[in-house]
Parts: C-alpha cells; sequence; structure tokens
C-alpha cells in the first residue's frame, strides 16, 4: 500500500498535487480540511466547532482528527492507499498516525514537501479566496495566522519523517507539471525500494 503525506504550508499546492497523484495511483485523497469542511456542511456539533476555530486561523483538535481518520482508512480497506493532504499538523498527530496504521497493519511510505515562500502563499490564497469563496483565503490577516501557525507547530513534522528516512523536499513554485514531475520520480524511488 502506497502512503503519502503530501506536506506544504496552506496554498502550496497539494490539492493540485494531490488530483494528479490520485489519477497516476488510484490513491484515495485524504484531506482533513475536506473532512472537516464536510462536517461544517452538514452543520454537525464537531462541523460548528471546527468552523469557529477554522475561522481563527487555529486548528482542529488532534483526537476529533484521528477519529475521522481511521473511519476514513475502514471505509476503504480495498483501497491502494492514501494521500494525507492536511495530516499530520504536528509531531503529536504524526505519531498518533504513525500508531493508528501499525494497527492497521499499515504504515506511511513517505512525506513530500511542496516548499513556496511566504510572500507566494499570502498571493495564492487571497487568489483562492476570490475564486472559491473559502472565508479563511480571504482575509491576509488570517491567512498570515494560518502560515505562522504551520511555520510554527507543522514545519517540525519534517524532522519526524527524516528520523525515519521517509522525508523529500521540493520546490513547490513552478508548473503544476514540472512539480508532479519531481513528486513521480520521488515516489517510483520509494516503490523499487
Amino acid at each position: 500500500m502506497l502512503n503519502l503525506v503530501l506536506f506544504g504550508p496552506p496554498g502550496a499546492g497539494k490539492g493540485t498535487q494531490s488530483q494528479k497523484l490520485i489519477e497516476q495511483y488510484g490513491l484515495i485523497h485524504l484531506s482533513t480540511g475536506d473532512l472537516l469542511r464536510g462536517e461544517i456542511a452538514q452543520g454537525t456539533t464537531l462541523g460548528l466547532e471546527a468552523k469557529k476555530l477554522m475561522d481563527d486561523g487555529k486548528l482542529v483538535p488532534d483526537a476529533v482528527v484521528i477519529g475521522m481518520i481511521s473511519n476514513k482508512l475502514d471505509s476503504n480497506k480495498d483501497g491502494k492507499g492514501f494521500i494525507f493532504d492536511g495530516f499530520p499538523r504536528t509531531v503529536a498527530q504524526a505519531e498518533a498516525l504513525d500508531s493508528l496504521l501499525t494497527s492497521k497493519q499499515s504504515a506511511i511510505t513517505g512525506m513530500i514537501a511542496l516548499e513556496v515562500d511566504d510572500d507566494e502563499l499570502l498571493r495564492r490564497l487571497l487568489l483562492r479566496g476570490k475564486d472559491s469563496g473559502r472565508p479563511d483565503d480571504a482575509n491576509p490577516e488570517v491567512i498570515s495566522k494560518r502560515i505562522h501557525e504551520y511555520n510554527d507547530k507543522t514545519a517540525p513534522v519534517a524532522g519526524f519523517y527524516k528520523n525515519q528516512g521517509k522525508f523529500k523536499s521540493i520546490n513547490g513554485i513552478g508548473s503544476v507539471d514540472e512539480i508532479f514531475g519531481q513528486i513521480h520520480a520521488i515516489i517510483e524511488a520509494w516503490l523499487k525500494d
């Protein structure tokens, strides 16, 4: 099973590259953002709590996210693998994900990080906010908080996977196809190991 963590700050292009990986490898996209937005759209208690946190640029509690991920894994047992998009965001989440996958006789194959500078992220997210209508992408102050939160809490997750020999980093600025070519080469090398 091919289990990838696609990593990078908000606006790095994870969603775009995930779609290409799904087409290429038949993977299931596991976006915690999509899971949370689904809960919000349904107006669940969890969704309303998550919306308040997300609107403030804060993260949703780990136990909630791990539970949603576990349900998604269980409902797709025959899949070829998963792309984890937007998760794990902290070392504690990475440890919890490893434990969850181990309990299901699986593991993370590797993490690929898309590196994009803060100015480019702000530009991309403001554009996405105009197109998508997502309120968290329309406010420069909230965007800056999200990027700061990523740099403070999420970037250390790379070290967790580096220590396991499962981390690769690429430049997330360029054409979609150029970036995908780099990701594809990394995955093919992992599959040969």
